[in-house]
């Protein structure tokens, strides 16, 4: 039977991000440190150190099944025109890469968020909805009006941030041509 994914989007003009920066500060003052793939460099090591994470934090994702190689992940998250590095949110634990959250524009004009993930030992603590806020941000310097998602149902941790920030249900669109 075919999984019904759950779609979701936020208006980013109606989004209010004041009510969530005292978390965003709580979460600064244990020391976590947020950059960006572009701020760090966009580089060959750089790229293979975000696979890695990638693949490690898409493992819980409910009948994920098997990640990419590291030369499909390059050709289908990496070099397209919606990968911007600016867009690539890291979170770094005394320099180690602990978390990320990816989010392309894309050719439609709305944003994507592609992947937020964090390790499993870094979890509770508000880091993921920190990625998700600075995420958020880029999504709007780049001029989108939605942020969209979508997640398998038993995914219940991530539709519940989602929702948590105000993400609604949205409609499947049609496919252009």
């Amino acid at each position: 039977m075919a999984v019904e994914w759950v779609r979701l989007k936020l208006d980013l003009d109606a989004f209010d991000d004041a009510r969530f920066e005292p978390g965003l500060r709580r979460c600064r003052k244990t020391g976590i440190e947020f950059t960006t793939m572009a701020a760090v460099g966009d580089t060959a090591e750089h790229r293979r150190a975000l696979y890695d994470l990638n693949r490690t934090c898409s493992a819980d994702i409910p009948q994920r099944g098997e990640f990419y190689t590291f030369e499909e992940y390059v050709t289908q998250r990496i070099e397209t025109p919606a990968y911007d590095p600016r867009g690539v949110v890291l979170a770094l634990d005394g320099g180690s890469w602990i978390g990320m959250a990816t989010t392309s524009i894309q050719p439609e004009g709305h944003a994507f968020s592609e992947m937020t993930g964090l390790l499993a030992g870094h979890r509770g603590r508000g880091i993921s909805l920190a990625m998700k806020l600075l995420a958020i941000g880029f999504a709007r310097s780049q001029g989108a009006r939605w942020l969209r998602t979508f997640h398998h149902p038993d995914n219940a941790a991530a539709i519940g941030m989602n929702r948590r920030l105000g993400f609604v249900n949205d409609e499947p669109r049609a496919a252009t041509t």
